[in-house]
Parts: C-alpha cells; structure tokens; sequence
C-alpha cells in the first residue's frame, strides 16, 4: 500500500468524527416548569406566613380596642358615680348647715316678739343672743374673723381710705368699718379699714 493510501484510510480518526467521543449535554423543557413550580411554592408560602401575621396583627388590635373601650367605660362610670357622691355631700352639708340655723331662727322670732311688746330690755337680750348664736355656728363650720389691728395687710384687709393720725404710724390700721372673715385658708370678705396716713408737711 502507497504512503497516500495510508494517510486516507487513517484521516478520519485524525478528524475526530469517531463514536469515542462524549456528547454535549442534551436541555431538556423540564427543568424552567420545576425553577416556576418552586418559585410558586416559596411565593404560596411566604404570602401564607404574611397573612398568619397580619391575622394575629389584627387580633392584637382588636384586644387592645376591647381593653381601650373596657377602660373608658369605667372611667365615665367613675365620674359619674363621683358627681353623685359629690352632689350627696353637698345636700347633706347644706341639710347640716341649716338645721344648725334654725335655732337662731327662733332667736329672731323671740326677738321680734319682744319688739312687738315693746320690751327694750328683752329685745336686747334676744339681739345680743341670737348674734351670739349664729356666730357659735359660723365658728363650728370652720369661720374665723380676720384680726383688723396693727399693720394693714393687703391680702386681709381692705383700706376705703387713708388719714394722718396722731401719733400712729403710717400704715397702722386706725379704724374697723366692716369686719372681716376668712373660711380654712380662703378670704371671704377682708377687713374693711381706715388706715393712718403720713402727716404732711
């Protein structure tokens, strides 16, 4: 056999066609649907876990609205169970306060059936016990009058005028024209008072 026989019978093992050789992968249209199919499922899952949160979300605020409504539910039963209570005070107050006076309303009555009767003296006498009386009761409800000596105190007193008087000091309280009175800490009516003035000149 010729050197160019040979070199034709051996070119195609040189060219690589022989079944030896190991084939290139082959895709296939399974694998995309099995990528989709776990993206749907992982998609299912995490909108599943969104809505049991959402879910328990909702039940959280709807306990926290019941706790809320429960709350102002009581405490508009409170301010109303505290008005009435503060309504029945006062009515027993008042209800206290009054029965304290009626003896002092009989005073009066006495009194002006003294004046009727033109007994002077006993006309006096009834005055003089029926102020006596109803100061008792002022004084028992906590009423104290307001000391109207010595220095003028704005915050007690009330000055209609200003004089010079003799030997008094300046700002010295000369004269009482309508007494004071004061309840606990609260005035009730200061001190209506004449107050020394400096002399002039």
């Amino acid at each position: 056999m010729s050197e160019e026989h040979a070199d034709l019978t051996r070119a195609p093992a040189a060219g690589g066609a022989s079944g030896s050789e190991p084939l290139a992968p082959v895709a296939t249209a399974d694998a995309p649907e099995h990528d989709a199919a776990v993206l749907e499922d992982d998609a299912e899952q995490e909108a599943g876990e969104m809505l049991e949160r959402l879910a328990a979300a909702e039940a959280k605020r709807d306990e926290y609205l019941a706790d809320l409504q429960r709350l102002a539910a009581d405490f508009d039963n409170y301010r109303k169970r505290a008005v009435r209570e503060q309504q029945a005070f006062a009515a027993r107050a008042h209800e206290r306060l009054i029965a304290k006076l009626l003896p002092v309303l009989d005073d009066l009555e006495r009194a002006l059936d003294a004046a009727e009767q033109h007994e002077q003296a006993k006309l006096i006498e009834g005055v003089e016990l029926t102020r006596a009386a109803l100061a008792s009761t002022l004084a028992s409800e906590g009423l104290v009058e307001i000391e109207a000596e010595g220095a003028f105190d704005p915050h007690a007193h009330e000055a209609l005028m200003t004089q010079p008087v003799e030997g008094v000091e300046p700002g010295q309280i000369v004269q009482v024209v309508q007494r004071g009175y004061r309840l606990g800490d609260v005035v009730l009516r200061p001190a209506r008072v004449i107050v020394a003035a400096a002399e002039e000149g």
